[in-house]
Parts: structure tokens; C-alpha cells; sequence
């Protein structure tokens, strides 16, 4: 076979040359806790070495990040164009002291933040139609969660995620938004993260209805209950379709089971050499 040799695009640095996307999970991925750092015994993490990359509730550093981390997240914002893809809602994204300047995917996909910060309505429009007809379930499990807490004097920790979607129905030039509850987030109070994924076997064998419209996943000690139509996945399919350049080439990175689908749809992926994709490597 013959090769032109003129025809070839020159591989050199160029200040002006596009950019990929990188689509990047956050916690686990990116920074962590210090007990994570110290299980996972990561590199790099020696007290002068660590800046604090996102804060609790208080406003006191929660999330750490190793200076590998921090070279790798120096290198990403100037080379690449970061799209965030994570599990925090618009309240606890707020809480990252990292910056962030383009589109960001919340809440396991339900919310789609635009490079201005602002909701894409269409999207609100979509997943208000998913998440509208599950609004009386999803109260229905609180009630459960609730009372199966009480019968075992109460080990779980119980936080619902919210947040404002266009309802079924709405004229497209209606502005109007509803406060609508999107999934459930459970933690257990001792970390025993056994005990958690035992009440996430319970629940499906107690109500095995619940698999007609929600699904359980499963990271240490989070336990999610989500509709099966919020993912991360979904919302990187219509970014990648509607709204991202197809000639760029994208990669990404994420640490959970739950990252696995939205990676693959992407040019390149990777995990971390620690966490629960990394762990489960030799069975997929």
C-alpha cells in the first residue's frame, strides 16, 4: 500500500489545535476522602502534597486531592474541554471548589447543565416526563425505607435528591417549572457496606415490583434507588448527539459500575487503579 506523505496531518503541539472532550466522573475519580486515600493508600498524598477539592455541608474540606490528581486535573482543563458527568446534584456540585466551565451532567443524569450554568430545558422537558408518573412510588418507597429503618433501629441514612422539571403536558413555550423528586440516596451510619447491599436485596425480594420501574446501584456505602429512565448514560447519548461536535474525539474516566455505560460511548475510557470498576475488572 501506498502512503501520500503530504497528506499527513503533522503530530505537533499547536496552540490552536481542537481540543477533545473529556467526560470525567468526580468523586473517587478525581479527588476523594482521606480515609479513601489512606485504604486505598494512593501515591502523592503526604499532608503537603494534599489541597482539598470539594467541602461538606459546614463549608469544611471534605474531598482531598493527591498532587497527581492535581497534575492530571491542571493537564485536563488546559487540554482538554471537561465535561463533568457525576452523581451530585446542583446543590452538592457547588460544594467542588473546582472550576468547571463547560456542560456538566448532574444527578445521575437527570439534570444537564449548560456552559452558561444554566438547565437545558429541553432535557428538563424529557426527564419531566419520565419522572412525573413515578412521583407517588418514589413516595411509596420513602414509606418503606422509613419503616424497615425503624424496625431495625435505625442504621440507614436516608437522603431524597429534588429538582425543578418542565411537567408532562406544558406548552413548550411555557417557562414553568416543577419541583420533582428524582431518585433516593441511602448510606449507612456505621459505613457497613454489607449491611446496605443486604437491605438492597431485601428490598427488591420484599417488592419485587420495584423492578418494573426503578433500579438499585450499589458503590461502598451509597445505595441509590433511581427510575430506570435517569442515567448517566442517557444524558451523554443526547449531549454527544445534540450538542457536541461529532469530528472531536472524546474520552473519559469513572471509578463506579454505574460510570461503565457512559464511558462506552465514548473514543477512549479509563478507571482509576482503585474503586468499584477497577475491583470488578476481571469479571466484566
Amino acid at each position: 500500500m501506498t502512503i501520500n506523505t503530504h497528506s499527513l496531518t503533522p503530530f505537533m503541539p499547536d496552540s490552536l489545535i481542537i481540543k477533545p472532550y473529556a467526560l470525567m466522573d468526580l468523586d473517587d475519580t478525581l479527588f476523594q476522602t482521606q480515609r479513601k486515600i489512606a485504604a486505598w493508600q494512593l501515591p502523592t498524598a503526604e499532608p503537603h502534597h494534599l489541597v482539598y477539592a470539594a467541602v461538606n455541608k459546614q463549608g469544611e474540606p471534605l474531598s482531598l486531592m493527591t498532587q497527581r490528581q492535581q497534575l492530571f486535573f491542571n493537564w485536563l482543563l488546559s487540554s482538554t474541554e471537561l465535561i463533568v458527568v457525576t452523581a451530585r446534584d446542583r446543590h452538592e456540585i457547588k460544594r467542588v471548589v473546582l472550576n468547571f466551565s463547560s456542560w456538566q451532567v448532574l444527578t445521575h443524569g437527570a439534570l444537564i447543565l449548560q456552559p452558561s450554568g444554566e438547565p437545558l430545558k429541553a432535557w428538563q422537558h424529557q426527564m419531566g416526563a419520565i419522572l412525573a408518573p413515578l412521583q407517588a412510588k418514589l413516595q411509596q418507597l420513602i414509606a418503606i425505607i422509613e419503616e424497615y429503618n425503624h424496625r431495625q433501629q435505625g442504621p440507614l441514612k436516608l437522603a431524597l435528591h429534588h429538582d425543578d422539571f418542565v411537567a408532562p403536558g406544558t406548552d413548550s413555550s411555557d417557562d414553568s417549572l416543577s419541583e420533582m423528586l428524582i431518585y433516593l440516596a441511602i448510606k449507612h451510619h456505621q459505613k457497613d457496606a454489607m449491611a446496605l447491599q443486604q437491605f438492597g436485596e431485601w428490598l427488591l425480594a420484599e417488592h419485587p415490583q420495584l423492578a418494573d420501574d426503578f433500579y438499585i446501584h450499589s458503590n461502598a456505602n451509597n445505595l441509590a434507588i433511581l427510575p430506570k429512565g435517569i442515567h448517566k448514560r442517557h444524558a451523554v447519548a443526547y449531549l454527544l448527539e445534540q450538542h457536541l461536535d461529532h469530528a472531536r474525539p472524546s474520552f473519559g474516566f469513572g471509578d463506579s459500575l454505574a460510570d461503565l455505560p457512559f464511558l462506552q460511548q465514548l473514543d477512549w475510557y479509563g478507571t482509576p487503579n482503585h474503586g468499584q470498576l477497577h475491583d470488578h475488572i476481571h469479571v466484566l
